[in-house]
């Protein structure tokens, strides 16, 4: 039997907030965290509570809860005492207006772990502008380099800043707070911004811009689509493509040898880096993949080192290929394993535990109160009835003194 998941124990307060803070708390939660999100009171306090948007809920549980009431406000200090990490994903001055900042809640939990992730710098020229992951991506540098050639930049969904730009490193420096904690016995202020997130991610291309790597314009470079054995091609199939990165001399000739080109000598390997001729090679390589379906050119790479892959759809693995669908924690952990997502999954690499609906395909969504009586009386021992009560104006505390 494993034992429990890593972060077991550890008592998270998340207020409800966009992908990238709820990303944080989802993965902090998948580790055994005990996350409980901080949800607004709904606009009409009468009506039943209805889920947010937010998705990234599994092992979460919630409390609606008045911040613009001293005795809301009063509630969530009272909860920082017990909280290891609080994540704050405001635009800045938020939480501080409410009297809830880092210098109002460290005072009274030294070990407290203040995590707040915004998207701009909170020192930078546009701390107080609204954004979105696009905005982010473009002052950061990192999406003029994404886009082919002679096309405008663009931004990939919102992978790059919101989620590995934003909430990974919130996590990580969440964990580097919790790993100092054990030799200081103090939290911490930890403070992350996408801008910043996205620019260390694309220190490997930005350093590249100064060698042969990626010197010439957008869409020209080794890695970035200008290479015709590092890019994707439609198959037989239309809308159904392979992805090929034969770069390594080696890779290149099995890759020749997969298509049929082998003894072609426009393609021989000594001529694989002669830009020149690149043009002609994409040509012949387009037109060579659309001979056959993506299927039968997986067929032909199968356990080969051309490394050629078929682009594969969340549809289709969630159908079930026979291929890596199965969604499994962010990193395997031979003796803590992280919880499962795959409903009656129990191993060390998908996680132990019975999962969740949707097996990580669909998300669940999360009604302000969902679970958030169980937690209290974990937490703090409160019992409903007892010490708080909930009602229109979210969870209340009934002995004032306790305030």
């Amino acid at each position: 039997m494993p034992s429990p998941p890593p972060l077991t124990d550890l008592k998270v307060l998340e207020f409800a907030g966009l992908a990238p803070g709820p990303f944080a708390g989802l993965l902090l939660a998948d580790s055994g965290a005990s996350v409980l999100r901080i949800d607004r009171l709904p606009s009409h306090p009468a009506a039943s509570p209805l889920p947010t948007s937010d998705q990234l809920t599994r092992h979460k549980a919630s409390i609606a809860v008045d911040l613009k009431s001293p005795r809301g406000v009063a509630l969530i200090r009272r909860l920082a005492l017990a909280a290891d990490v609080l994540i704050d994903p405001f635009r800045p001055g938020v939480l501080e207006k409410l009297s809830l900042g880092p210098s109002s809640l460290l005072p009274l939990n030294p070990r407290l772990i203040y995590a707040r992730l915004t998207g701009f710098r909170r020192d930078g020229a546009y701390s107080t502008m609204a954004g979105h992951d696009i905005n982010y991506l473009a002052v950061s540098g990192a999406l003029s380099l994404l886009g082919r050639k002679h096309e405008k930049p663009y931004a990939p969904v919102n992978l790059l800043a919101d989620f590995a730009g934003g909430g990974l490193p919130l996590v990580l420096g969440i964990l580097l707070a919790l790993h100092a904690r054990t030799t200081t016995g103090r939290g911490q202020l930890v403070e992350a911004n996408m801008v910043d997130g996205a620019s260390y991610l694309a220190t490997f291309p930005r350093f590249a811009l100064k060698t042969p790597v990626g010197s010439r314009p957008r869409g020209e470079n080794l890695l970035d689509g200008g290479c015709p054995f590092y890019d994707t091609y439609e198959t037989a199939v239309p809308g159904e493509y392979v992805a090929v990165g034969a770069l390594e001399p080696q890779f290149y000739a099995e890759l020749l040898r997969g298509l049929g080109l082998e003894g072609d000598a426009r393609f021989a390997g000594a001529r694989q880096g002669e830009r020149e001729g690149w043009g002609e090679m994409r040509e012949v390589f387009e037109r060579v993949f659309r001979t056959r379906t993506r299927g039968e050119w997986e067929a032909v790479f199968k356990g080969g080192d051309a490394c050629v892959t078929p682009v594969l759809g969340y549809g289709e693995l969630e159908r079930g290929k026979g291929r890596e669908g199965d969604q499994r924690p962010v990193v395997g952990l031979g003796e803590t394993p992280l919880l499962a997502v795959v409903r009656g999954a129990d191993g060390k690499r998908q996680g132990q535990g019975q999962g969740v609906e949707g097996e990580g395909y669909s998300g669940t969504a999360l009604a302000p109160g969902d679970g958030g009586v169980k937690v209290l009386e974990e937490w703090m021992g409160w019992r409903e009835g007892g010490d708080f009560e909930v009602g229109d104006g979210g969870v209340v505390l009934k002995d004032k003194a306790k305030l």
